[in-house]
C-alpha cells in the first residue's frame, strides 16, 4: 500500500516537474512560482515520510523473518536429534534375530 502511494506521489512529482519545465518558457509571476515550489516541497516531504514509514515497516518484517529463521533452525535441530534417538532405540535386525535365537535355545532346553 505504501509502495503504491509512493509510486503515485513520484509520478505526480514528475508530472509537476514536466509541467514546470514546459511552462518555464512562459512567463510566470513570482507568486505562481513560489506556490509551485511550495507544492513541490510539500510533495517531497510527503514522499520522504512515506519512505521512512516503508523503511520502518521493512525493518520490522526483516526482524520477524530473522526470528522465524532462528526458530526454524532450533526446531530442525530438535527434529534431527529426535529422529537420531528413535533410530538408536530400534534394535537392529541382527540383535533381534540373536535375541530370538537365545529364546529358542532356552525353550528347547
Amino acid at each position: 500500500e505504501l509502495e503504491n502511494q509512493l509510486t503515485a506521489k513520484s509520478k505526480t512529482l514528475d508530472e509537476l516537474k514536466q509541467s514546470l519545465a514546459s511552462n518555464g518558457s512562459a512567463e510566470q509571476t513570482p507568486e505562481a512560482q513560489a506556490l509551485r515550489i511550495a507544492e513541490l516541497c510539500e510533495m517531497k516531504d510527503s514522499i520522504v515520510n512515506q519512505v521512512a514509514q516503508l523503511k520502518a515497516s521493512m525493518e520490522s518484517i526483516l526482524g520477524q523473518w530473522r526470528a522465524y529463521d532462528e526458530i526454524y533452525a532450533e526446531v530442525s535441530l530438535m527434529t534431527t536429534r529426535y529422529l537420531y534417538c528413535i533410530d538408536q532405540c530400534k534394535p537392529s535386525e541382527e540383535e533381534a534375530s540373536l535375541e530370538a535365537l537365545k529364546k529358542q535355545v532356552k525353550t528347547l532346553q
